[in-house]
């Protein structure tokens, strides 16, 4: 974690996302003792990190990482006050502009929209990001795995449908793979087994191949085999494609609806 400076971070809360990217932190090398967790729980989250219940009376910190629910941003803003004056703002809470962040934090020094998935936890995560680029935040989001910089920030509402919504959507596509090998009489806790280290094998094999995934499909399916039967079912009229588009849209438009809600509050 050379490179990233050494101010203090405040995590604002610590749900499933902002805790996965504590623990990669962590596991890193970051300091623990430059970590502080503002939760009103007051839950330890790791040996070494000072967990606190309200926001101190202290100095701003390097970075504030705001990691609670976007409709609490109202509340949640007008404790941060004083801990935001040169702060950069590193937000990850979906559907929530820079414009409603600096109407928020108008004293921060920058403001860095990120989009993490779950993922990050073990490196190999994807985050988008949209804001000044430097090379301190850049260093802090490296070790979570692909990091991506969002050049129009009208498009981080498709980014958080695909990438931070997609590993719930793969969960699923698992699930149903591993229900369908179950109803050709498997056992299911054997399709589990099966389905889970498949998927996992070709999710490495593709991120290592030259190769699109559409030319790996064509790989491993041989004309009239068993493979091309099956391919040819999710290949009927676009249905596989069609239903992840329809699925990516729902999601994409709730991100606005989210957004548009913060604008107005």
């Amino acid at each position: 974690m050379s490179g990233a400076g050494d101010g203090a971070i405040w995590l604002i809360g610590c749900g499933h996302m902002a805790g996965a990217m504590l623990t990669r932190w962590l596991a890193t090398g970051l300091d623990p003792r430059r970590i502080t967790v503002i939760r009103p729980s007051g839950k330890p989250v790791a040996d070494g990190v000072r967990v606190l219940r309200t926001v101190p009376d202290e100095p701003a910190p390097q970075v504030l990482l705001l990691g609670f629910k976007p409709h609490q941003l109202a509340d949640v803003a007008a404790s941060l006050s004083s801990a935001s004056v040169n702060a950069t703002i590193v937000s990850i809470l979906a559907g929530t502009d820079a414009a409603t962040l600096q109407r928020y934090f108008p004293q921060a020094g920058s403001i860095i929209r990120v989009l993490p998935n779950l993922p990050v936890a073990i490196g190999k995560g994807v985050v988008a990001m949209y804001g000044k680029q430097g090379t301190a935040i850049d260093t802090l989001m490296t070790p979570f795995g692909l990091v991506e910089w969002v050049t129009n920030e009208g498009d981080f509402d498709a980014v958080t449908a695909l990438a931070g919504s997609g590993p719930a959507f793969l969960y699923r596509f698992i699930d149903a793979l591993a229900q369908a090998g179950a109803a050709t009489g498997l056992p299911l806790d054997q399709a589990q087994r099966l389905a889970l280290a498949t998927v996992e094998g070709a999710a490495l094999l593709a991120a290592a191949s030259d190769l699109s995934p559409a030319d790996l499909a064509e790989r491993v399916a041989s004309k009239g085999g068993s493979t091309r039967k099956g391919l040819d079912v999710l290949d009927a009229d676009d249905a596989l494609v069609g239903l992840l588009t329809d699925t990516l849209a729902a999601a994409t438009a709730r991100n606005a609806e989210m957004g548009a809600a913060n604008r107005a509050g």
